[in-house]
């Protein structure tokens, strides 16, 4: 039992689910102390000390039946329930259709005596499908499709209306076949699920006996190559992220209190005591950014818009003010929504509220309606942020609105996922806008928008 337990813990990590060393003990001790004769207590207690979070519920649900359930169907014996006459004309149809065809006769002999395929019956069908050389979850349809070939069950499934044609002509009643057909199926269906959860144990129990393979840090991986569980496990670090550069940044403006030490307008003040610097000056201390942010919203820009908005909402403390946009047409201002709401909730409302459609990416549009209507709100002590990947569907790139918006902000910056190998290239008009910013930072990876973010808030007004 407790091997079992072991190969269980070990195929729900090998899927994702994070269990803890501490976690497993409680696991093992569980079962000990509640033991598998009732299989609904013993189920809810490897639940609640294994399972942490609500995602991981369907894996835990798929994973368990594979290694705590009986591989044996209920079936029924088919003979028990027809008459004499009935056995009679089904063992004379049988014959005028299967003629020479053994196998086929056998394994429509064990479903008609309700027999479930044999442990060894299962391992040879196995064996014959490849399913040794298995060891991955993603395999278990095609190795099932593949074990129903070889058992015969496709062929008898499709011999099954011929059957039921060829005894309705014998004098059977439409009644009689139609009680007949749905027990055949019954027990066709059992066979089915007997294989289904052969193939799956196996490949569950080799990929339990795998060394886990190394994963790569997800704060390294590119956007573009995250999955959906990826992404949620990149949602719940992001507050822990913040956190991070919540406390750097704090820690700055603490070291930066008085401002940064100035030598030449030291030795200029302690002129009156020949020189001896006996008073420190210090130049105007580091204040925080005031920021206006841009972001592309097109299929291709979302995740990294997802971790931009929540990130930077999470360090408003950090900063002065913040005016969000998004585009994807056309301009549109977010700072109400996102002002109003926790970062999670309020980034996931203007995501859901800006979904991405048949519209092409226009920025120059989006930037026209951006100075006619929110030009105002970069100043001299602003830092603009544009997030986007600076491709333009070839319409006009407006490159004189982003050269205004540059020299009315204190800087501006462009996160951009696309290496300057890309720029120019197709319907790219970044290699124009960078000529109009104070600098680029490619962004391809958590950790890439994370240090960009944090160079920012480094560098204040």
């Amino acid at each position: 039992m407790d091997k079992r337990m072991v190969d269980f813990i070990r195929a729900l990590r090998a899927a994702g689910v994070r269990i803890s060393v501490a976690e497993s003990q409680d696991a093992l001790q569980g079962a000990d102390a509640i033991g598998i004769q009732n299989l609904a207590f013993f189920k809810a207690a490897m639940m609640s000390t294994l399972v942490k979070e609500h995602r991981d519920s369907s894996k835990f649900d798929y994973y368990f039946p594979l290694f705590f359930t009986h591989n044996e169907p209920p079936m029924n014996d088919i003979y028990d329930e027809l008459t004499p006459e009935q056995q009679q004309l089904l063992q004379q149809a049988m014959e005028a259709l299967m003629g020479n065809q053994e196998a086929l006769k056998q394994l429509m002999e064990q479903i008609m005596r309700g027999e479930p395929l044999t442990p060894e019956q299962l391992a040879q069908l196995g064996q014959m499908s490849g399913l040794d050389q298995g060891d991955e979850m993603y395999q278990r349809p095609w190795f099932e499709r593949r074990m129903n070939q070889q058992s015969g069950l496709n062929q008898a499934m499709r011999m099954l209306d011929q059957l039921m044609d060829q005894l309705a002509e014998m004098g059977m009643s439409q009644d009689e076949l139609n009680a007949l057909e749905a027990m055949i199926r019954e027990n066709m269906r059992g066979m089915t699920d007997q294989m289904s959860q052969f193939a799956g144990q196996s490949l569950a129990e080799r990929s339990a006996e795998k060394p886990p393979e190394p994963k790569p840090d997800l704060m390294d991986v590119d956007f573009r190559n995250l999955s959906e569980q990826d992404m949620d496990h990149l949602r719940d670090e992001i507050r822990r992220l913040a956190a991070r550069l919540r406390s750097r940044s704090a820690m700055r403006q603490r070291k930066a209190k008085k401002g940064q030490f100035d030598p030449r307008r030291t030795i200029r003040h302690n002129m009156r005591y020949m020189g001896i610097p006996l008073e420190m000056e210090f130049r105007k201390r580091q204040k925080k950014p005031s920021l206006v942010l841009i972001c592309d919203l097109s299929t291709s820009m979302r995740y990294c818009v997802e971790f931009l908005l929540t990130l930077v909402y999470e360090l408003q403390d950090q900063v002065q003010r913040t005016y969000s946009f998004v585009f994807i047409g056309d301009m549109k201002d977010v700072t109400m929504e996102l002002n109003e709401h926790d970062p999670r909730i309020a980034v996931e409302k203007v995501m859901m509220d800006n979904p991405p459609g048949h519209y092409n990416t226009d920025l120059g549009n989006a930037l026209n309606t951006f100075s006619r209507d929110h030009l105002s709100k970069i100043d001299h002590r602003t830092t603009v942020i544009i997030l986007g990947d600076g491709r333009n569907n070839y319409n006009d790139p407006r490159v004189d609105i982003a050269a205004d918006m540059q020299r009315r902000a204190k800087r501006l910056f462009w996160f951009c996922p696309e290496p300057t190998s890309f720029w120019g290239t197709g319907d790219s008009d970044m290699h124009l806008y960078n000529t109009r910013a104070d600098g680029v930072h490619l962004v391809r990876t958590l950790r890439h928008l994370a240090d960009a973010v944090d160079s920012i808030l480094a560098q204040g007004t």
